[in-house]
């Protein structure tokens, strides 16, 4: 089934208190439609929405790294809006920070939260989407999902992994009439590079001085970022009504830019591997 055009779609949305993801709860609730939005603070999130109509929003405390709470999340988002036409897994954070300096505590935390609590969410809500034989699973990546750069290793470790996780999804549901959709944020001008969204490495050393000098920089970045919010709402609203539309999307000219540059450089060095690639086989 398309995207409903004769009632208000119903989208649950993780990680709405701040970001992309209170400017597409907001976007939402101003066209009509009906809304599950996750958040670690609901009194934070009702806050940052005080001036919109909450009516049709469903508000709910849950860590997604709970799989009980997710259930019971998706139990209630359902309950009260009769189904769930979008997912948007977008709840996560940035860190930064030299690979030696990540801490195993880092890892496991970046990882629960971007990697475990998105596929607690799908596992939740795939039964009634198959069930429906219809629904879009949308998982916000990163450009930083497709290259990387010095400084953000344990963030990319998990937005590649989401890629994987999310293509591999979209070959397994696709006979059931689900559409997946990997999107690419580039830099927007949110609270992402703040205190507030922004994890730092606490064990560091004079060893990456410029990994220090880059963390400056992104420090004072705030406000100068190119991508405006609102529009990534519309974007992501419109990516849902596509009746079919591409695997992986990105959204700002930085990422776009960045990807197709990525895509040339690894189709240049996979040609200039062929000759010993195609060495390994064996002599038949």
């Amino acid at each position: 089934m398309p995207y409903p055009t004769d009632r208000p779609a119903v989208w649950f949305v993780t990680g709405t208190s701040r970001g992309l993801g209170l400017a597409l709860v907001t976007h939402l609730l101003n066209r009509g439609d009906h809304v599950a939005a996750t958040t670690r603070s609901v009194e934070r999130l009702l806050a940052a929405l005080s001036d919109a109509d909450t009516s049709n929003l469903l508000p709910l405390e849950v860590s997604l790294t709970e799989e009980t709470e997710v259930r019971r999340a998706i139990a209630a988002a359902t309950d009260r809006f009769g189904r769930i036409d979008v997912v948007v897994n977008n709840a996560g954070y940035g860190y930064l920070g030299a690979v030696e300096e990540t801490s195993d505590a880092d890892v496991r935390a970046m990882l629960d939260v971007q990697v475990a609590g998105t596929w607690n969410v799908i596992r939740a809500v795939l039964p009634q989407l198959r069930a429906a034989r219809s629904g879009h699973v949308m998982n916000i990546s990163s450009i930083l999902g497709v290259l990387s750069f010095p400084g953000w290793g344990l963030y990319c470790a998990a937005k590649f992994a989401v890629e994987g996780l999310s293509e591999s999804l979209a070959a397994e549901v696709a006979d059931f009439g689900i559409r997946v959709s990997i999107v690419e944020p580039g830099y927007f001008d949110t609270d992402f590079l703040t205190d507030h969204s922004l994890a730092l490495a606490s064990d560091v050393s004079d060893a990456y001085p410029g990994i220090r000098e880059m963390i400056r920089t992104h420090k004072a970045m705030p406000g100068s970022q190119p991508g405006d919010p609102s529009r990534a709402a519309e974007a992501l609203v419109a990516i849902a009504r596509q009746g079919s539309g591409p695997l992986r999307q990105q959204l700002g000219s930085d990422s776009s830019g960045l990807a197709e540059g990525k895509a040339d450089a690894l189709k240049a060095e996979i040609l200039a591997g062929r000759e010993l690639a195609h060495r390994t086989d064996y002599v038949r």
